[in-house]
């Protein structure tokens, strides 16, 4: 992302989690009433939030624009239904590493502890637009230019914020892994574990590296408006080497689920047709071990 201002990209996200109440009631998998809000006070901003209040179900008819608040539903849903399983199971610390305009904190009141991670303009925004809402987050928030310092710090800043690394938590890691380096995603990973004990979980989505070698037309287009924007897509697993490359670094995946599946198994068949097994989202768990302080050669 541009270092002078806050990530579009987290913006379009926050919107199409708002703008889910426009597709068919059966469709509707969460409800995020913050979403909107995070589009802007432009043109589009007003327009978006007008059709948003009108509920204008034709918005979810075009092509487009329903099949990307579909994947979004799904997404969301996937990863809520992660955070209720770990705080129902006695977890009691969230981290939402590159939160954007995530709203977790205030859609899933519980016992967990939320803490936000994120760049200091996205971060600043996200507040300014809660504040304006009158919707007081009970988030710890991090803020953390990813460029300028280095993740091996985090760890000691979380601990700053009231996190334990000798409890159970959960990372979750939405959006972010296509948008790093190799290398940037091996000191992520290393970070995380270094701050999650024994019984801790990441729950992470990711492309498959064909879905950035070999695009079809939509999403080179995609890509194009993204590179243009500041926030290229630079990576992608192959499911099978996920579970090698992860576990290198000191974490078992659990479960690993495409899509495709995941739409099918939450939406009825005919809203599932927009989905393929290029975006993933994976569950993994912190092992026992210890693991080298550089990736392998």
């Amino acid at each position: 992302m541009h270092a002078e201002r806050p990530s579009l990209t987290a913006a379009w996200v926050a919107v199409a989690r708002g703008l889910g109440r426009l597709l068919p009631p059966e469709a509707q998998l969460v409800d995020d009433p913050y979403g909107v809000a995070f589009a802007g006070g432009g043109r589009l901003g007003r327009a978006l939030a007008a059709a948003a209040e009108r509920d204008v179900r034709a918005v979810g008819a075009v092509p487009g624009l329903r099949a990307w608040l579909l994947y979004m539903q799904v997404r969301t849903r996937l990863l809520d239904d992660v955070v209720r399983e770990f705080v129902d199971g006695g977890g009691a610390q969230v981290v939402l590493l590159g939160a954007g305009y995530d709203c977790r904190a205030l859609r899933l009141p519980g016992a967990a502890r939320f803490f936000e991670v994120d760049h200091p303009n996205t971060q600043a925004r996200k507040q300014r637009v809660l504040a304006r809402l009158g919707a007081a987050s009970p988030a710890r928030y991090l803020a953390w230019d990813f460029e300028g310092r280095a993740i091996g710090e985090l760890p000691a800043a979380l601990a700053g914020l009231g996190h334990d690394a000798h409890a159970p938590t959960l990372t979750v890691w939405e959006g972010v892994t296509m948008y790093l380096t190799e290398p940037a995603l091996d000191a992520s990973v290393r970070a995380m574990a270094a701050y999650s004990s024994a019984g801790s979980a990441l729950a992470m989505t990711y492309f498959t590296r064909d879905r950035l070698a070999a695009p079809r037309v939509g999403t080179r287009a995609l890509m194009r408006a993204l590179a243009g924007v500041g926030e290229p897509w630079r990576w992608g697993w192959r499911p099978d080497e996920l579970p090698g490359w992860l576990a290198a670094r000191g974490w078992r995946v659990e479960r690993d689920l495409g899509m495709d599946a995941a739409a099918h198994a939450l939406l009825p068949p005919r809203h599932a047709a927009f989905a393929d097994d290029g975006r993933r989202v994976a569950v993994v768990a912190r092992e026992r071990v210890a693991v080298a302080a550089r990736s392998p050669q």
